[in-house]
C-alpha cells in the first residue's frame, strides 16, 4: 500500500487541504494520512517537532509532505529528503531536518525538475504546485535523481543541546501541547540515569522558582499540582494534573529550563 502523510499550518477550514488530497489522488493510487493542519502558522519550529515525534510511528516507504513554507515563492529552495525508512517532502527552511536527523542517516536533494511539477505553479502555494506532485511521483517511482541535485548546504534545524550533571538538568522547551504540557528537549533514557522517580526536584524557569515531584505520569499527584514526568517523545515534561502548566509558568517554546535535585 502506497502511503503518503500531509503536515501543515494550513488548518481543516481552508480549501488548501483538499486541493493537495486532490492532486496527490489524481496523480497516484495512494492512501494519505493527515498528521495535523493546526501547526500555529508560520511555525516552522513546532512543526518541525510534531513531524519528527510522528513519522518514526509510520510504516516504512511512507512519503511525508510537511508545509510551514513562509518563505513559499521567495528564492527558498523545495527539497526531497530520503532516509533508510522514510522519504520527507517540503521547503528547504529546516522544517524537515530533524525528522531526517532522528531517521538516520539521510541525502538532501533539491526540487529542479519543472516536468515533476504542476503547470503553471502558482506563487503562493507550492504545497498543491511543487510538493505534492514530487511525492506522488515518488510514490510513483521517479529516481531520485531525476527530481534534482543532491545539496549539502541545506536550512539546519535542531532544538538545542542539553546537559545531565549528578546534580542539575540544563535544557530547553520544545513544544506546549494541547494540554500545556511543557516539553522540553531534555532525554528521557539519559535523565533516568542519574534521577529516580518520586524524588523532589527544584524548577527554575524564567524568574520562576518551584518544587515539584519527578513521577511516572500525570496522576501520581493530586489534580491541580504541577510535576515533572517523561512523555510519550522520551523526553522530560513539566505538567500540571489536569490543568494547563504552559499558563501556569508563561512558558514559551526556546526558554531555558534548570532543574536542581539531590
Amino acid at each position: 500500500m502506497k502511503l503518503m502523510t500531509f503536515l501543515s499550518d494550513f488548518s481543516n477550514k481552508s480549501n488548501y487541504v483538499p486541493q493537495m488530497k486532490g492532486v496527490a489522488l489524481s496523480m497516484a493510487d495512494v492512501k494519505i494520512v493527515d498528521i495535523t493542519h493546526d501547526i500555529t502558522p508560520h511555525n516552522i519550529r513546532e512543526g518541525a517537532f510534531v513531524l519528527q515525534t510522528t513519522v518514526p510511528f509510520f510504516p516504512v516507504g511512507t512519503v511525508h509532505v510537511a508545509v510551514v513554507d513562509p518563505g513559499v515563492g521567495t528564492t527558498r529552495r523545495g527539497i526531497v529528503v530520503t532516509t533508510k525508512t522514510h522519504i520527507l517532502v517540503g521547503p528547504d527552511n529546516g522544517l524537515l531536518i530533524p525528522a531526517a536527523r532522528y531517521l538516520g542517516d539521510f541525502t538532501v536533494y533539491e526540487i529542479a525538475n519543472p516536468n515533476l511539477m504542476l503547470n503553471p505553479i502558482s506563487n503562493t502555494f507550492h504545497g498543491r504546485d511543487v510538493f505534492i506532485p514530487v511525492a506522488a511521483h515518488i510514490l510513483n517511482g521517479v529516481i531520485f535523481e531525476h527530481i534534482g541535485p543532491i545539496i549539502n548546504d541545506f536550512t539546519n534545524l535542531d532544538f538545542g543541546r542539553f546537559e545531565i550533571t549528578d546534580k542539575t538538568i540544563t535544557g530547553k522547551i520544545v513544544y506546549i501541547d494541547n494540554f500545556g504540557n511543557i516539553i522540553t528537549n531534555i532525554d528521557g533514557f539519559k535523565l533516568r540515569q542519574v534521577l529516580s522517580y518520586d524524588k523532589k526536584i527544584m524548577l527554575f524557569s524564567g524568574s520562576k522558582k518551584l518544587e515539584m515531584p519527578f513521577v511516572k505520569s500525570y496522576n501520581f499527584v493530586k489534580k491541580g499540582e504541577l510535576l515533572a514526568t517523561i512523555g510519550s517523545s522520551n523526553l522530560l515534561e513539566i505538567s500540571l494534573n489536569q490543568g494547563d502548566a504552559g499558563k501556569k509558568l508563561g512558558a514559551k517554546p526556546d526558554d531555558e529550563v534548570k532543574i536542581l535535585f539531590s
